[in-house]
């Protein structure tokens, strides 16, 4: 009897042996596929002044720099290392507030040479905000996944935010509205 016994004691300390390695051994593989996993978060300005149609470079209104101020919150536990604005005042300052909160400086892009190789290696397992415009911002998005999955944004639609998270095996997008 005492033998059977060691027998199970035996099997059943493998048993947990196994087991404990095969989950140190998948949170290895989940820490290597957040470490190269990289998640872009692309918002439009927010409101901008409309009291002067020929303006073609308008700062935000009072509602915008709040809306900017409540973009710096919403980023606030998100570990963004980098935030890219175009060099418009209305992206500018929707920009601010977040780079503000996270102690980094804003950097300028152009859309139409944003996503790149270059630009994709550069920050490979980061969280990255991109502030663009109505049309620029589902451009970029849709590049990114490689189809035509977002129209422009309406007009007066300030309160969306696309995730697109890409890492080596997919990349995946959603579309979310922040109030």
């Amino acid at each position: 009897m005492s033998i059977l016994r060691n027998i199970k004691t035996i099997v059943l300390l493998l048993a947990v042996l196994t087991l404990v390695a095969a989950c140190k051994e998948s949170g290895k593989i989940n820490l290597v596929e957040k470490e190269n996993t990289s998640v872009y978060y692309f918002i439009r300005h927010a409101e901008k002044d409309r009291s002067d149609s020929t303006n073609k470079n308008p700062s935000l209104t009072i509602q915008g720099l709040e809306r900017a101020n409540k973009w710096a919150l919403f980023f606030k536990d998100k570990n963004i290392a980098a935030v890219y604005s175009t060099n418009y005042k209305r992206t500018q300052q929707t920009a601010l507030p977040i780079a503000k909160e996270q102690n980094l400086e804003i950097i300028s892009y152009t859309a139409k040479e944003l996503i790149s190789e270059k630009f994709i290696a550069d920050n490979k397992g980061k969280n990255i905000v991109i502030v663009g415009h109505s049309n620029t911002t589902p451009e970029l998005v849709n590049s990114l996944l490689g189809e035509k999955k977002y129209e422009d944004i309406a007009d007066r639609e300030n309160n969306n935010v696309f995730i697109v998270t890409l890492n080596k095996n997919k990349t995946t997008a959603k579309r979310v509205k922040v109030n």
